[in-house]
């Protein structure tokens, strides 16, 4: 059988700030995300499987980023929680709602990696993550792979 990759295409929106940056990016400041999500696998060879020929249903597929990812995260602020910010974020949290504090500094390079953990877990056993990639805007974005990051 072949091996062949799968890519569905989300987009959200959200903000975050990189506390402790040296840059303009340590300021709250929001981008219009473009998420890309690649499996691979052999397309199911039994002609009386209903998924005769998918590696996986896109809909399953955007079933598990949806709900791993994209409402988790969309039009959430998104900051890393640290002893001196816990009660900044509570504040936040309480005028604006969706506040995320996650363990890493929510670089998109890190969010990838979070993401990956997230989606692997909630794939058919048959299916495997082949790469991510997240435009944080039209002219920048970060990989992931997993040839990469599983040795």
């Amino acid at each position: 059988m072949v091996t062949i990759r799968l890519t569905k295409e989300f987009s959200f929106e959200m903000s975050h700030a990189l506390e402790g940056y040296d840059g303009a990016c340590r300021h709250i400041h929001g981008h219009s995300y473009k998420f890309f999500v690649t499996v691979c696998g052999e397309p199911c060879g039994d002609p009386m499987n209903p998924k005769y020929g998918m590696v996986m249903d896109f809909g399953e597929l955007k079933r598990i980023v949806n709900e791993k990812v994209i409402d988790r995260f969309d039009h959430a602020f998104v900051i890393r929680h640290t002893d001196t910010n816990h009660e900044l974020t509570d504040k936040i949290s309480e005028h604006f709602g969706k506040v995320i504090a996650v363990s890493y500094q929510p670089t998109c390079e890190n969010m990838l990696s979070d993401f990956a953990s997230a989606i692997m877990a909630e794939l058919p056993e048959d299916v495997q993550l082949y790469s991510l990639r997240l435009h944080e805007t039209a002219t920048s974005y970060a990989e992931w792979y997993y040839s990469d990051n599983i040795k």
